[in-house]
């Protein structure tokens, strides 16, 4: 079990994994809007695309209500960067 942080931008005009910053971070862009959950539900499902995982394996700890989110995810932080990097590449 890892923690992943998130930075989320809402109302974009696709769903997308951007990648990975220097800091660790991964920058998710969704076209939900962020009210009643509907941006993190978006987040979740993006990241269970990306990942290879279950959606029920992508779990909100914190930032429900901020772009900066942390999930914890059942995979270590090395694979999943890996697998987002696999996925950007195709």
């Amino acid at each position: 079990m890892a923690r992943l942080s998130v930075r989320v931008t809402p109302r974009a005009s696709r769903d997308a994994v951007e990648g990975f910053d220097e800091d660790g971070t991964l920058r998710v862009r969704v076209t939900a809007a962020p009210a009643g959950g509907a941006a993190n539900a978006a987040v979740a499902k993006v990241l269970a695309r990306a990942l290879g995982l279950p959606g029920r394996d992508i779990v909100l700890v914190s930032g429900a209500t901020a772009r900066q989110k942390v999930f914890d995810i059942p995979i270590d932080l090395a694979e999943a960067r890996a697998r987002v990097e696999g996925q950007r590449n195709r």
